[in-house]
């Protein structure tokens, strides 16, 4: 007979491996580690190639904290209000774009750096186990954006994207009208050029919207995908051009664009010590 205690932790056993299962595969590292923090971003980092977004070639990204890399500058801006260029108008590509804050005792962090995947040079940055603002571990995250080079039997600069999810238990920070890490304005994912104009940003449906992208939700990042991979979502540059893959459930998962700039008047100031 199964005791209650031993039941109890192949219950929880099961309960982490499940938590774990998923397409992230980490191991880019040689680049760094983003620093302890909240809000923070790095400075310049190499690609290990040429990436053409948007008609500029590009070397090296910034490593945003808050779930997303830029291009040309860093910004740490926290509330998911910035995919219009509503704010700095930096090129972007946020993977999941919300109040990561990493310095709660217990949570993870951020790596990133180059190697391969797909067979081909990339780069990659992995949010492992991370928090929210602020500084809560209570719930964490675990997911991945990779760039891939697919020059090879393309055009110059061409690359892939891909967005891996293994566990998405939050969606927003207590600075973004969350609570407890839900609610308020919730996290985006997608991409943008950064000049607002129609066309040049877009995001998965589910951005937003509370309790969509969430594990379980409408619109769950780690059960849906859009190239067969459950919980991962591929898009492709060509020619500067991003090039959205068709989705099973357009209804529920298209990726469309989205006017947001009226939503940048929600932007909250943190209130710090």
């Amino acid at each position: 007979m199964i005791s209650r205690k031993f039941a109890a932790g192949l219950t929880l056993a099961i309960a982490s491996l499940a938590a774990q299962a998923g397409p992230v595969v980490g191991g880019f590292t040689n680049g760094g580690t983003v620093a302890v923090c909240d809000d923070c971003f790095t400075g310049p980092t190499t690609l290990g190639f040429t990436a053409n977004y948007f008609g500029t070639s590009y070397n090296s990204t910034y490593v945003s904290n808050n779930g997303y890399v830029t291009f040309g500058a860093g910004q740490g801006i926290f509330t998911a209000t910035g995919l219009t260029g509503a704010y700095a108008g930096l090129p972007i590509i946020a993977a999941f774009f919300s109040d990561v804050d990493t310095r709660g005792v217990g949570g993870g962090n951020v790596k990133y750096g180059t190697g391969t995947y797909a067979g081909a040079n990339a780069f990659g940055v992995t949010w492992n186990a991370v928090g929210y603002f602020g500084s809560h571990v209570d719930k964490l995250n675990t997911f991945e954006l990779i760039l891939v080079d697919a020059s090879a039997g393309n055009s110059a600069g061409d690359f892939d994207i891909y967005f891996n999810y293994n566990q998405i238990q939050w969606e927003t920070g207590d600075a973004s009208g969350g609570a407890g890490g839900f609610g308020g304005t919730s996290a985006s994912v997608g991409y943008a050029r950064g000049n607002g104009v129609a066309g040049t940003y877009a995001q998965l449906n589910g951005s937003l919207v509370n309790g969509a992208l969430l594990d379980g939700g409408v619109n769950s990042l780690v059960r849906n995908t859009n190239d067969g991979v459950t919980g991962q979502y591929k898009f492709s540059v060509r020619n500067g051009t991003v090039v959205t893959h068709e989705l099973p459930e357009p209804t529920s998962l298209a990726l469309v664009g989205l006017g947001l700039a009226a939503a940048a008047g929600l932007r909250r100031r943190k209130a710090r010590a």
